[in-house]
């Protein structure tokens, strides 16, 4: 009864989240399209890697580390979107600042290079699943082969033929998030009393030993910014709200997801490796193993395409055209495939997170001169916003420098 009460609970849920996500009017809604772009970035890339880890790391306190992730991510989204805002009402920067923002984007160009990285690394862990006996090569051979692929879409401008899927794999992506979600919550109800004694026993502490792991993990709740670079399709103000909107959302989900899965598993139930989701999905449905496969490729590709156009278009008007869109293509491939067969998994994403977190406290810091030129014009002291965005920038250097990978195995 129990494993048909999950079973009925995963199509359910999936079913239900796939009719709201395909309804016409939520669909075609201005704050929801803006909405799920940052969405589908934020919760794409490290939602299946993630649970795993953090369970392992920190046993059933892992919903705490997750809060502290998200709410780290919060804040570095406020910086942004206090920039949006500012750049709206008072275009006209200094010349310091529009220096600084120009090394922001070529950061920011460069952590989408290894954040590809990491998105085909996981696609190529994911995709070996599908086979029997696959060899240690097998993963790295796939994101080979994918890279190869959206080459030669960027090279032939065949990014277009790409993008629907794109498009329909946020979809797919959140209706399946969905399912997990629920199967998780009906196993764990199941077996309430065993989780309750796994969760007593299963107890890490969460020191500031821990905070370079948390570091490193930074590139797994990335993706509110792109909220920052979709001025051409909507206003400052509905930018900043589907931010919000978009964090929101991610962190209930994810504080959710993680809750559920530290009760309902040990940190010493299941090796931790890039797949390790699939193998504990397992034991809970049989639908649930598949289903996480089909998310994770689709999740992985739209996720690298949309980071490679944004990688080479940053490029392209960076170097003020001296660098084609197509050349920056290239570079991202070539990078691509070095880390691919020099790095695992894990280290590449401790290598994102330093990227994308050098980023945020370069914005940090954007905000921050910001607020105190507000503060002068207005002759109101913005003493807290200036407090909030100093530590912020504190925080992202922090990462950038002290950020380790998590061990797996």
């Amino acid at each position: 009864m129990g494993a048909f009460l999950i079973e009925l609970a995963i199509v359910v849920a999936g079913g239900g989240a796939a009719l709201l996500l395909f309804w016409p009017r939520l669909a075609n809604s201005i704050r929801w399209r803006a909405t799920v772009t940052p969405l589908a970035s934020i919760i794409g890339s490290g939602f299946l890697i993630l649970g795993p880890i953090l369970v392992n790391a920190f046993g059933h306190l892992a919903v705490l580390a997750m809060i502290g992730l998200c709410v780290a991510g919060y804040g570095f989204g406020a910086a942004i979107r206090f920039n949006i805002a500012q750049l709206a009402s008072s275009p006209s920067d200094g010349h310091w600042t529009v220096q600084t923002e120009r090394v922001a984007s070529w950061v920011l160009a460069f952590a989408y290079v290894v954040s590809v990285a990491y998105y085909l690394n996981l696609l190529g862990a994911f995709g070996a699943r599908l086979f029997d006996q696959p060899s240690e090569q097998l993963p790295q051979i796939i994101t080979t082969l994918v890279y190869a692929v959206i080459l030669y879409a960027g090279l032939s401008k065949g990014f277009a033929m790409l993008e629907w899927m794109e498009r329909l794999s946020v979809s797919i992506k959140l209706a399946i998030i969905a399912s997990l979600i629920a199967g998780l919550a009906i196993y764990t109800g199941i077996h309430w009393e065993a989780a309750l004694l796994t969760a007593e026993a299963d107890l890490k502490a969460i020191d500031l030993s821990s905070l370079p792991l948390m570091f490193g993990l930074i590139v797994t709740i990335q993706g509110f910014e792109t909220s920052r670079y979709l001025d051409s399709e909507y206003s400052a103000a509905e930018r900043q709200s589907s931010m919000r909107l978009a964090q929101v959302i991610s962190t209930i989900i994810y504080v959710a997801y993680i809750a559920l899965l530290s009760l309902g598993f040990s940190s010493t139930s299941f090796v931790a490796n890039e797949t390790a989701i699939i193998d504990l999905m397992i034991g809970v449905s049989a639908i649930l193993g598949p289903l996480l496969i089909i998310a994770a490729l689709s999740a992985q590709f739209s996720a690298a395409v949309a980071d490679t156009q944004g990688s080479g278009g940053l490029v392209h008007e960076l170097t003020k055209g001296k660098i084609n869109a197509a050349g920056g293509y290239v570079g991202l491939t070539l990078v691509g495939v070095v880390l691919t067969w020099a790095a695992d998994v894990f280290l590449i994403i401790s290598y994102a997170s330093r990227a994308f977190a050098l980023y945020y406290a370069i914005q940090a810091v954007l905000a921050f001169v910001r607020a105190r030129a507000l503060g002068q014009h207005e002759g109101q002291p913005q003493i807290v916003r200036m407090a909030l965005f100093a530590s912020l920038a504190a925080l992202g250097m922090a990462c950038t420098l002290l950020a380790t990978p998590f061990e797996g195995g």
